[in-house]
Protein backbone atom coordinates (compact mmCIF):
# COMPACT_ATOMS: atom_id res chain seq x y z
CA UNK A 1 0.00 0.00 0.00
CA UNK A 2 1.38 3.48 -1.08
CA UNK A 3 1.15 5.77 1.55
CA UNK A 4 1.14 9.51 1.33
CA UNK A 5 4.22 11.16 3.07
CA UNK A 6 3.03 14.56 5.52
CA UNK A 7 4.69 17.29 7.07
CA UNK A 8 2.92 18.79 10.74
CA UNK A 9 1.70 21.63 11.36
CA UNK A 10 -1.84 24.24 11.08
CA UNK A 11 -3.42 26.88 9.10
CA UNK A 12 -6.49 27.82 7.05
CA UNK A 13 -7.58 25.54 4.36
CA UNK A 14 -7.33 25.98 0.33
CA UNK A 15 -3.80 28.72 1.61
CA UNK A 16 -0.75 28.01 2.37
CA UNK A 17 0.04 28.43 5.82
CA UNK A 18 2.60 31.88 5.77
CA UNK A 19 4.29 30.04 9.21
CA UNK A 20 4.69 25.76 9.60
CA UNK A 21 5.38 24.83 13.34
CA UNK A 22 8.20 22.04 13.47
CA UNK A 23 8.58 21.84 16.96
CA UNK A 24 6.92 22.08 20.60
CA UNK A 25 8.63 22.84 24.08
CA UNK A 26 7.87 19.79 25.74
CA UNK A 27 9.51 21.17 29.47
CA UNK A 28 12.82 21.84 30.89
CA UNK A 29 15.73 19.90 31.10
CA UNK A 30 18.01 20.27 33.94
CA UNK A 31 18.46 23.37 36.17
CA UNK A 32 20.25 25.63 33.09
CA UNK A 33 17.82 26.94 30.92
CA UNK A 34 18.02 23.73 28.41
CA UNK A 35 14.50 22.77 27.36
CA UNK A 36 13.18 19.29 25.52
CA UNK A 37 11.98 20.13 22.42
CA UNK A 38 8.86 17.57 20.62
CA UNK A 39 10.23 18.01 16.94
CA UNK A 40 7.46 17.62 13.65
CA UNK A 41 9.73 17.64 10.97
CA UNK A 42 10.89 13.92 8.79
CA UNK A 43 14.56 14.33 10.14
CA UNK A 44 14.17 15.55 13.66
CA UNK A 45 17.10 17.52 14.38
CA UNK A 46 15.92 19.58 10.61
CA UNK A 47 13.54 21.61 13.21
CA UNK A 48 16.02 24.08 13.98
CA UNK A 49 17.91 24.06 10.63
CA UNK A 50 16.00 27.02 8.72
CA UNK A 51 16.49 29.66 10.77
CA UNK A 52 15.35 31.08 14.14
CA UNK A 53 12.55 30.20 15.46
CA UNK A 54 9.09 31.88 16.73
CA UNK A 55 6.52 31.66 18.78
CA UNK A 56 2.42 30.91 18.00
CA UNK A 57 1.78 34.99 17.38
CA UNK A 58 5.37 36.01 16.31
CA UNK A 59 5.93 37.82 18.87
CA UNK A 60 9.31 36.13 20.49
CA UNK A 61 11.70 34.90 18.08
CA UNK A 62 14.76 32.39 19.64
CA UNK A 63 17.87 31.21 17.84
CA UNK A 64 17.99 27.71 19.26
CA UNK A 65 21.45 25.17 19.53
CA UNK A 66 20.63 21.86 19.73
CA UNK A 67 22.55 20.02 22.38
CA UNK A 68 21.50 16.40 22.41
CA UNK A 69 18.72 14.12 22.40
CA UNK A 70 16.90 12.03 25.09
CA UNK A 71 14.41 9.16 24.31
CA UNK A 72 12.43 10.68 21.32
CA UNK A 73 13.20 14.23 21.61
CA UNK A 74 15.61 16.99 21.35
CA UNK A 75 17.37 18.86 24.12
CA UNK A 76 18.42 22.95 23.02
CA UNK A 77 19.18 25.96 24.24
CA UNK A 78 16.82 28.70 23.63
CA UNK A 79 18.58 32.28 23.44
CA UNK A 80 17.19 34.43 26.43
CA UNK A 81 16.14 31.16 28.28
CA UNK A 82 18.50 30.67 31.10
CA UNK A 83 17.52 28.84 34.07
CA UNK A 84 14.89 26.08 34.99
CA UNK A 85 11.79 28.52 35.77
CA UNK A 86 12.07 30.23 32.10
CA UNK A 87 12.16 26.72 30.29
CA UNK A 88 9.69 25.44 32.29
CA UNK A 89 7.54 28.79 31.78
CA UNK A 90 7.82 27.83 27.50
CA UNK A 91 6.17 23.90 28.17
CA UNK A 92 3.61 23.71 25.35
CA UNK A 93 4.98 27.02 23.05
CA UNK A 94 4.82 25.80 19.72
CA UNK A 95 7.59 27.12 17.53
CA UNK A 96 7.75 28.18 14.03
CA UNK A 97 9.49 28.78 11.05
CA UNK A 98 8.80 31.23 7.60
CA UNK A 99 7.10 28.99 5.32
CA UNK A 100 9.54 30.71 3.08
CA UNK A 101 12.45 29.10 4.66
CA UNK A 102 10.98 25.37 3.76
CA UNK A 103 11.87 23.41 0.88
CA UNK A 104 8.63 22.67 -1.19
CA UNK A 105 6.91 19.51 -0.84
CA UNK A 106 8.55 16.53 -3.10
CA UNK A 107 6.07 15.61 -5.40
CA UNK A 108 2.02 15.03 -5.43
CA UNK A 109 2.15 12.56 -2.30
CA UNK A 110 3.99 14.96 -0.12
CA UNK A 111 2.02 17.62 2.17
CA UNK A 112 2.81 19.89 4.84
CA UNK A 113 0.01 18.50 7.62
CA UNK A 114 -0.45 22.68 7.51
CA UNK A 115 -2.07 22.31 3.86
CA UNK A 116 -4.07 19.59 5.04
CA UNK A 117 -5.55 20.82 7.71
CA UNK A 118 -9.17 23.09 7.70
CA UNK A 119 -10.01 20.46 4.08
CA UNK A 120 -13.34 19.46 3.37
CA UNK A 121 -13.25 15.00 3.05
CA UNK A 122 -15.50 14.59 0.92
CA UNK A 123 -16.77 11.50 -1.42
CA UNK A 124 -16.79 11.24 -5.15
CA UNK A 125 -20.01 11.98 -6.01
CA UNK A 126 -19.91 15.27 -3.61
CA UNK A 127 -20.90 13.87 -0.35
CA UNK A 128 -18.96 16.02 2.39
CA UNK A 129 -17.81 13.67 5.29
CA UNK A 130 -16.41 16.84 7.40
CA UNK A 131 -13.34 18.60 7.71
CA UNK A 132 -9.72 18.08 8.05
CA UNK A 133 -9.01 18.60 12.05
CA UNK A 134 -5.55 17.05 12.46
CA UNK A 135 -3.10 14.73 11.49
CA UNK A 136 -2.03 11.49 13.09
CA UNK A 137 0.74 9.33 13.18
CA UNK A 138 -0.21 6.29 15.53
CA UNK A 139 2.97 4.26 14.12
CA UNK A 140 0.83 2.59 11.07
CA UNK A 141 0.66 5.81 8.63
CA UNK A 142 -0.87 8.74 8.64
CA UNK A 143 -4.54 9.21 9.92
CA UNK A 144 -6.57 12.25 9.43
CA UNK A 145 -9.14 13.21 11.74
CA UNK A 146 -12.51 14.53 10.34
CA UNK A 147 -14.63 16.73 12.59
CA UNK A 148 -18.05 18.52 11.38
CA UNK A 149 -19.06 15.11 10.00
CA UNK A 150 -22.90 14.94 9.41
CA UNK A 151 -23.45 12.06 12.78
CA UNK A 152 -20.92 14.73 14.97
CA UNK A 153 -18.55 11.85 15.85
CA UNK A 154 -15.26 12.41 14.56
CA UNK A 155 -14.05 10.13 12.01
CA UNK A 156 -10.31 8.50 11.46
CA UNK A 157 -9.36 8.00 7.54
CA UNK A 158 -5.95 6.39 6.66
CA UNK A 159 -4.13 8.60 4.68
CA UNK A 160 -3.13 6.45 2.27
CA UNK A 161 -3.46 6.96 -2.08
CA UNK A 162 -6.06 4.11 -1.79
CA UNK A 163 -8.70 5.94 0.44
CA UNK A 164 -7.55 9.48 -0.43
CA UNK A 165 -6.52 10.00 -4.08
CA UNK A 166 -6.95 13.20 -4.21
CA UNK A 167 -5.64 16.05 -2.06
CA UNK A 168 -6.63 19.52 -3.95
CA UNK A 169 -5.27 22.21 -1.42
CA UNK A 170 -6.13 24.66 -4.29
CA UNK A 171 -9.86 24.24 -3.89
CA UNK A 172 -9.66 23.70 -0.34
CA UNK A 173 -11.07 20.09 -0.74
CA UNK A 174 -9.35 16.16 -0.77
CA UNK A 175 -11.07 13.30 -2.06
CA UNK A 176 -11.97 10.23 0.48
CA UNK A 177 -13.17 6.79 -1.00
CA UNK A 178 -13.39 4.50 2.37
CA UNK A 179 -12.87 1.17 2.83
CA UNK A 180 -15.80 -1.16 3.78
CA UNK A 181 -17.02 -0.66 7.31
CA UNK A 182 -15.47 3.05 7.50
CA UNK A 183 -18.23 4.99 7.41
CA UNK A 184 -20.31 2.64 9.43
CA UNK A 185 -18.42 1.87 12.12
CA UNK A 186 -17.78 -1.62 11.28
CA UNK A 187 -14.24 -3.05 10.92
CA UNK A 188 -12.98 -3.43 7.53
CA UNK A 189 -13.33 -6.83 6.19
CA UNK A 190 -11.06 -9.15 7.49
CA UNK A 191 -10.53 -6.93 10.82
CA UNK A 192 -11.67 -8.41 14.42
CA UNK A 193 -12.82 -6.32 16.77
CA UNK A 194 -10.73 -5.64 19.80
Amino acid sequence: MTEQRVHPSGKPAGQPSARICVAAVAGAHGVMGLVRLKPFTEVPEDCVAYGPLSNADGSRTFKVKLTGQVKDLLLARLEGVTDRNQAEAMRGTRLYVERSALPEPEGDDEFYHADLIGLAAMLRDGTVLGRVQAVYDFGAGDTLELTETADGKPLLVPFTVAVVPEVDIANGRLTVEPPDGLLDGEPPEGEAEL
